[in-house]
């Protein structure tokens, strides 16, 4: 790995000095936290009584959905001697974090979703991660950086011992940008946001700027050099863009990796793939205590009587093969991209094709890697990725791809945005039922809306609503390409990137991961990842798109890729991570839920500290335990968290 050199351009700034260009005092500065002393994580809801930890009777508990947050509440649930079922749609486990093999000429590599990074103030995922002694699985990326297309130096981040204010004193020091920040605390409106951005409270900054979009909070005076250097690339990595994200989503984001976080933005990478360093580690406790876990399982019914989920029905078996209607709203930007007889449902890589006023849908995902296929002039329908060709009913023609497209029977949604569709498969198999002292449902917001439709019996239509309510971000899509050469890289192996029109992140899969560490040592040739976080489906309406706009934006990134020979690529395009619009916070579900046995899980539950992306789903996975051993009287996992609040308030 390369550092990067200091930079003969920068000026000394001594601490005095960036306190002062802060608008911080000496002793203001000094309040909350100690210089010399690095900051404890802080407590949430610790039992204060010494509870039993294990149960004396047998209670079961059936966990929906086996993403990082069901996996977490079955990981703990089990532990504490509960019968726990986990039952997962899709044949992979890990939900955002899965992984699946997938060929490149004579060999077989785990693809997954994008590179994940464990920043150190994910407290509650790294207890996990030292209770299963799977530590070693990581390794320390050392540091970060932020790399502008143009306007700016590179920002680059280091592990740091202090909190606010220092840390941003650290940052004013190191950053060579510093005298572009924009900042003048004379202006009132520069002042409102230092106090808004230091001031972090729950709910008190909700109420405040939930109502607004950061683009809209950002146009009354923000700092044009802060945001661009810190808050725009930040904004984005939680995978919500700025014109749709709430403010107040956003101070909690920031509060949680910067301003309330002693630990500094640098992190951990996996060794291989996730699947492998912390999915199977989880799964196998789950089954070594006794739970079982069962794939390709579409919950088909949860019937609530007395105020009580009683039973849930589920069949098993892939997409194709379920007779449980699911609901996909209308994709408008594809029917107009596409006239002529077209209309499209559903988004990313579950998008599916009818004719106007059709009774039948065609799934266009392609049954060889999950790529979208395109429909030609000739009725044809191809792969963008790996060249499969299907012909106008859905039969494979030219491979790699073995199965032919799926088909659906199309039924009216509940409204006229949406359809429900239905498998036209005439084998479908019979539904079991499962009964259970609990109940968590942990699936994403798409699964989640899904789920709401099953809830059958006396439950509270505005509770349901609730659910149906929640939102889903734009788009993400990630981009691996092999090439047959290495080049030189001065930024860190993880880079963030900004000023692209697509491309936010990089990543350097062969000077990180074994898999591809060992690859590149044998053939000399490299594997690069490039990641958007939430594009617009509008400039980017297929998936054909996508693949040229990556691989343009990888050639102005490392131009001597340009003259290499692009040996593979794989696509990687959804639209189901959690949003966060203005106006969301106050209906936002929680843990606990109106039916006593039903509990939450996800990182689109309401949270009651600070936290973000992977540590925000396990926290949520470990709060619906805790709710569940609370009902039990056994004692709670201690749940660990960043200072809850800033110093500066609102």
């Amino acid at each position: 790995m390369t550092e990067l050199p200091p930079n003969p351009n920068s000026t000394v700034v001594s601490r005095r000095t960036a306190l002062k260009l802060l608008g911080v005092g000496t002793l203001g500065g000094a309040i909350g936290y100690s210089r010399l002393a690095k900051p404890q994580p802080a407590r949430y809801d610790t039992d204060r009584l010494d509870l039993p930890q294990y149960l004396s009777q047998l209670k079961s508990v059936v966990v929906v959905g086996a993403g990082l947050a069901g996996l977490a509440s079955a990981y703990e649930l089990s532990k504490r001697g509960f019968k726990v079922t986990l039952l997962e749609k899709s044949p992979n486990l890990g939900g955002k974090v899965a992984g699946w093999p997938i060929q490149v000429g004579e060999e077989t590599f785990q693809m997954e979703h994008g590179f994940h990074g464990f920043f150190p103030q994910y407290y509650n995922l790294k207890s996990i991660v030292n209770e299963l002694a799977i530590a070693d699985n990581f390794r320390s990326l050392d540091f970060y950086s932020l790399v502008f297309k143009e306007g700016y130096e590179p920002e680059v981040f280091r592990p740091s011992h202090s909190a606010f204010p220092w840390n941003i004193v650290d940052l004013t020091i190191s950053s060579p940008n510093r005298l572009r920040w924009g900042i003048n605390l004379t202006k009132p409106a520069h002042w409102q946001v230092f106090r808004a951005i230091t001031g972090f409270q729950i709910p008190k900054s909700y109420d405040q700027l939930d109502s607004i979009t950061v683009s809209d909070w950002v146009a009354k005076g923000f700092p044009k050099g802060l945001y661009d250097l810190y808050f725009l690339p930040f904004a984005k990595s939680s995978l919500n863009a700025p014109d749709v994200l709430s403010a107040g989503e956003l101070m909690q984001f920031f509060h949680f990796y910067f301003f309330g976080n002693p630990e500094g933005l640098a992190f951990n990478g996996t060794k291989d793939d996730m699947v492998t360093s912390l999915v199977m580690p989880m799964v196998e406790s789950i089954k070594a205590h006794g739970g079982q876990i069962i794939t390709e399982a579409t919950v088909s019914a949860i019937n609530c009587d007395q105020g009580l989920i009683q039973s849930l029905q589920y069949v098993q078996g892939d997409d194709p093969v379920s007779d449980v209607p699911f609901t996909v709203p209308r994709n408008d930007l594809l029917t107009q991209a596409n006239p002529g007889g077209n209309v499209y449902y559903g988004a990313g890589d579950r998008v599916y094709w009818a004719k106007p006023e059709g009774k039948e849908a065609l799934s266009l995902t392609c049954s060889h890697q999950g790529c979208t296929v395109a429909k030609q002039e000739n009725g044809q329908f191809i792969c963008p990725c790996h060249g499969a060709v299907y012909d106008a009913d859905g039969q494979v023609i030219q491979g790699p791809a073995k199965r032919n497209l799926a088909k659906f029977a199309v039924k009216p949604g509940s409204s006229a945005t949406e359809v429900q569709l239905v498998s036209r498969t005439k084998d479908k198999p019979p539904a079991q039922t499962l009964k259970a002292d609990y109940y968590v449902l942990a699936a994403d917001v798409v699964g989640m809306k899904n789920l709401a439709d099953r809830l059958g019996g006396d439950v509270n239509p505005q509770f349901v609503q609730q659910v149906k309510n929640l939102a889903v971000a734009d788009p993400f899509a990630v981009a691996r390409f092999w090439f047959d050469q290495d080049f030189e890289w001065p930024h860190s192996n993880f880079a963030s990137l900004s000023g692209y029109r697509l491309t936010d992140s990089i990543t350097l899969y062969h000077r990180i991961q074994n898999q591809f560490i060992a690859w590149a040592e044998r053939t000399g040739g490299s594997v690069v990842e490039l990641h958007a976080y939430c594009y617009k489906e509008k400039e980017f309406p297929t998936q054909g798109d996508l693949l040229a706009t990556f691989e343009q934006e990888l050639y102005e990134i490392v131009p001597s890729l340009a003259t290499a020979k692009l040996l593979h690529r794989e696509l990687v395009n959804q639209k189901n991570f959690s949003g966060f619009p203005p106006n969301s916070y106050g209906d936002r579900p929680e843990t606990e839920t109106p039916v006593a046995n039903l509990l939450f899980a996800g990182d689109w539950v309401k949270m009651p500290f600070p936290c973000g992306l992977m540590e925000r789903a396990i926290s949520s996975g470990l709060l619906s335990a805790n709710a569940i051993c609370h009902q039990e009287g056994l004692q709670r996992r201690e749940l660990l968290t960043v200072m809850p609040e800033g110093i500066l308030q609102i």
